[in-house]
């Protein structure tokens, strides 16, 4: 499978962009569970142009009817960009250290279940919660500190690359 880079600096233009309003080609999942993970999915659309259209376990978006669960499920994201071989983003879970903008972060308030996906906007310092900024929806942020959230669990995923 060939592969090409993830354009990070697409991810944050597309971030600061949309962040803190919504982009009208896409539906808002607010009212239904959140827009955190349609809007990271987005984000990393701008960095990858690129969709898999797997059907069920792929990633992609045609509109609120027609996604792949991984387009808007936290959990479902997160198994999709861990176990991707084929087209599309392919990363791994890291630790903190191992992040770069462009990447995801995962938070879990009750300490067992993942609900929160969060875009890796800017790393001021990797070593304190401080200095890693985001951006996100359902309470939109653009350029957060994670250490403003209380969360029991956090897991950085690091987009390696992009299947074509």
């Amino acid at each position: 499978m060939r592969g090409k880079d993830y354009n990070r600096k697409n991810v944050i233009e597309y971030a600061r962009k949309w962040a803190l309003s919504r982009n009208p080609e896409y539906y808002n999942f607010d009212m239904v569970g959140g827009d955190c993970t349609n809007f990271a999915s987005q984000c990393m659309y701008a960095g990858s142009k690129i969709m898999n259209h797997t059907q069920d376990f792929g990633w992609y978006y045609h509109n609120g009817n027609d996604k792949s669960p991984s387009w808007s499920g936290v959990e479902y994201l997160y198994q999709f960009l861990i176990r991707n071989k084929g087209i599309g983003p392919q990363a791994i879970e890291t630790t903190q250290n191992g992040i770069e903008i462009g990447d995801m972060a995962q938070l879990s308030f009750d300490g067992q279940k993942f609900e929160h996906t969060l875009v890796i906007t800017k790393i001021e310092n990797k070593f304190s919660l401080k200095g890693i900024k985001i951006a996100c929806h359902t309470l939109d942020a653009f350029n957060k500190a994670i250490a403003e959230y209380s969360f029991q669990k956090i897991r950085w995923i690091h987009i390696e690359r992009v299947g074509v």
